[in-house]
């Protein structure tokens, strides 16, 4: 029996995952990628055993992978996302926190995603519709909630002068929230999960390898899910603004406002 999309997505996230897990505190070769990024040899194995996944389910789908870039057939409306690990610095640095994210983009919509965590052992996943996180095979929905009052907000370069931590150090946010830099896209899912009240990060998002995955999960999770104006997140350079509700995102939109965003 044919694989469906949603499905499809988790298995190669746990592909991926699989290679994170194995490989974590090895010694790994590193591959330097310009302005201090790097990829490491677990990054392009996890991206191989992905795209084994993929290209054997769905061989007319074009994808597009963080390491190895597009490939498959031309022409296709299906183009798979993907992102072998996010937090490559964290992973190096033997910090487990990083994420594999696959998502399934018609268009401009996501028809399935997942983003798997290699070391909790969990897949956060959405086939547009539905949000759940999966544990020991078990699915269970996502609920956003901002009782944490957690704000991860992302501080990668290249930045703005008025960004991230002028954010950080407006004292409404200070009154309100707690950051926390993460640095790597777990922390999207984590808002449509309620262990993360938002989400803040600067640039350009559409179709990216890097957040379509946890994207996807906030807007069925029923996030608020907007760039830093307020605006939709797919315009050039937007940013994203992921909100575990209408409240939060408010309170954070009005910050990014008078600091110039």
């Amino acid at each position: 029996m044919p694989i469906d999309d949603p499905d499809l997505a988790i298995a190669a996230a746990e592909a991926g995952a699989a290679v994170v897990r194995r490989a974590f505190g090895a010694p790994l070769d590193r591959f330097d990628k310009g302005a201090g990024d790097f990829a490491t040899a677990a990054d392009i194995e996890a991206e191989n055993a992905i795209l084994d996944v993929l290209r054997r389910e769905r061989p007319g789908d074009e994808v597009v992978g963080e390491e190895s870039g597009r490939s498959g057939a031309g022409g296709s409306d299906r183009l798979w996302l993907v992102d072998p690990l996010c937090g490559t610095l964290n992973f190096a640095a033997r910090t487990m926190l990083v994420a594999v994210n696959v998502a399934l983009r018609s268009g401009s919509s996501t028809l399935a995603s997942a983003s798997a965590d290699p070391f909790a052992g969990e897949v956060y996943w959405t086939d547009g519709v539905r949000a759940r996180v999966r544990r020991d095979g078990v699915d269970e929905p996502l609920t956003p909630s901002a009782v944490s009052a957690l704000v991860d907000v992302n501080i990668d370069p290249p930045y703005p002068a008025d960004g991230p931590l002028a954010v950080l150090a407006d004292p409404d946010f200070a009154a309100r929230f707690r950051p926390r830099v993460v640095s790597t896209t777990l922390a999207v899912a984590w808002v449509a999960a309620g262990r993360r009240a938002a989400y803040v990060t600067y640039g350009d998002l559409r179709d990216s390898v890097h957040f379509a995955a946890g994207i996807a999960l906030c807007e069925a999770a029923g996030c608020v899910v907007t760039g830093l104006r307020g605006q939709p997140w797919q315009e050039e350079g937007a940013g994203l603004l992921a909100a575990a509700d209408e409240q939060t995102h408010a309170a954070l939109l009005a910050i990014l406002s008078r600091r110039g965003r």
